[in-house]
């Protein structure tokens, strides 16, 4: 039985089960929900540095009527790391990899952050492979806004990223993920944010390395861009004149942990664009 973020049963949701598939990488492990056949499957992809957990509770929902995977991008949560930092190129090539283990012909993919980067590079890799994209935000920067984020993300040792713990769970629990109505899970998350200390940065490096604004318009399968008030919320917008079958919805008041605070709201939006 799955349990909600508010500590009520919720029976009719899908249970979630965690398995393992080989990759190029070594293993990729991933969470999975739903019946088989039916509805096109969803692909869940997650932000960096984090992993398929922020999504457990939104799978099991929208496992409700489709078979959904969400899986541990390499080097994040349980999968295997590459030898040497992946681009997301590579991260793509590897989720289509995934999906065909999995024997998935045509899928949609909903991508988080650094996840909406690799769904839309899916897309552009494998456009007869995915059907609908659903991206979280997005990374419209200018150069400076890109090198500022750059420096901000990088160079930080395992000694950083675990001594600066105690200095960086307040800062996470109370302004970067504020909408978790669940405290062990909000720490289980931030947790999940300093795994693997040591490849973890490489998703924000790939992250930083990708420009959408010349692979956008290459892009033919409708695409929902939200925008919650998180920490892209002023980039998010610019995506507009880039989308040749797009649009965006903003989700004021909206931040990082809506997944579990407003789960059902969530997947009525990615529903209604998915089964439209």
């Amino acid at each position: 039985m799955n349990i909600n973020p508010s500590g009520d049963h919720a029976p009719d949701r899908a249970t979630v089960r965690r398995a393992y598939a080989m990759g190029r990488f070594g293993q990729i492990h991933f969470r999975r929900a739903g019946p088989a056949g039916g509805t096109s499957p969803l692909l869940l992809l997650h932000p960096s540095p984090l992993s398929s957990y922020v999504f457990e509770n939104f799978a099991a929902e929208m496992g409700r009527d489709r078979a959904v995977v969400a899986p541990d991008t390499p080097g994040f949560g349980l999968s295997d790391p590459p030898q040497t930092p992946p681009e997301i190129a590579d991260y793509a090539a590897e989720m289509h990899n995934l999906i065909a283990t999995l024997g998935f012909g045509l899928v949609d993919v909903m991508g988080y952050h650094t996840g909406s980067l690799t769904a839309i590079e899916m897309a552009r890799q494998q456009p007869h492979a995915v059907r609908k994209i659903v991206m979280i935000s997005a990374t419209i920067f200018t150069p400076e806004e890109r090198d500022a984020f750059r420096k901000q993300y990088s160079g930080h040792t395992i000694d950083n990223r675990i001594g600066g713990m105690s200095e960086a769970w307040p800062i996470f629990r109370d302004a970067f993920w504020p909408m978790e109505p669940n405290a062990a899970r909000r720490a289980n998350i931030f947790l999940e944010s300093r795994r693997n200390p040591d490849v973890a940065p490489w998703g924000h490096r790939a992250a930083f390395n990708y420009a959408l604004e010349p692979v956008l318009p290459q892009i033919t399968q409708p695409i929902l861009v939200l925008n919650p008030e998180d920490d892209l919320w002023t980039y998010t917008p610019r995506i507009a004149p880039y989308l040749k079958n797009g649009r965006g919805h903003d989700l004021p008041g909206w931040n990082h942990g809506f997944l579990d605070a407003k789960t059902a709201e969530t997947a009525a939006l990615v529903r209604q664009f998915l089964n439209s």
